[in-house]
């Protein structure tokens, strides 16, 4: 929550400030912008409970095997346009760009996401359009690929998600999923294409500790 009588930082600014330039754990081809214990994130933080947590500011399980998929199959993107649902920091985004994407599209809801994305595209002298939307309301975008990581972390948004998937598909769109089979994560619906041991903040401990997360496609893809 943002503090009372202090003015939220431009987001670009603080993240080229605050949060330093890292290779990622198990994807040591790229780096980002990642923050650690003195970052003060609540800086950038929204005043309202709506606001999205800061998920941007570091790498998730279910983007790192999709990343680490992608740079090591990249026939599974080249030549192909791709949009990453869901980007927080675009490091799927920038893994399919690097892996010879014709062009990639990374979406996220946190305008700060949006910036660092902007910050950590440059990093890897990739190009990267970032929006902030959210899309899994409405039609199937225009894309060949839409890549999805760890967006399984809660009942609701599953659903929504999912339902959204289901469309993208009907309409032509193949969809890889990555994740470290997290609780909501429907694998009933889904085929197992890959498996690496990659890092997850997002595992409880805070450690980042290394963990097995897959890389899925929805039954029917292909």
């Amino acid at each position: 929550m943002k503090r009372p009588g202090l003015s939220q930082p431009d987001p670009a600014a603080f993240i080229r400030a605050n949060l330093p330039i890292s290779p990622v754990p198990s994807i040591p081809e790229i780096c980002l912008h990642t923050a650690g214990p003195a970052s003060g994130l609540w800086r950038l933080a929204g005043s309202r409970e709506a606001d999205p947590p800061p998920y941007w500011a570091y790498p998730w399980a279910g983007g790192a095997v999709l990343a680490r998929h992608l740079l090591d199959q990249p026939e599974t993107v080249a030549g192909r346009r791709v949009l990453d649902l869901g980007a927080g920091s675009g490091l799927v985004a920038i893994a399919a760009a690097k892996a010879g994407a014709r062009a990639v599209t990374a979406v996220d809801i946190d305008a700060n996401a949006i910036a660092a994305i902007g910050l950590n595209a440059a990093i890897n002298g990739v190009d990267i359009v970032a929006r902030a939307a959210d899309m899994i309301e409405g039609p199937p975008p225009e894309t060949d690929l839409l890549v999805v990581g760890d967006l399984f972390y809660d009942p609701a948004l599953a659903l929504r998600v999912m339902a959204f998937l289901r469309r993208c598909q009907a309409s032509g769109i193949e969809v890889l999923i990555g994740d470290p089979e997290r609780a909501y994560l429907p694998q009933d619906e889904l085929r197992r294409i890959a498996t690496h041991a990659v890092a997850d903040f997002g595992g409880g401990s805070g450690g980042g500790g290394a963990v097995p997360a897959g890389v899925f496609s929805l039954f029917g893809n292909g």
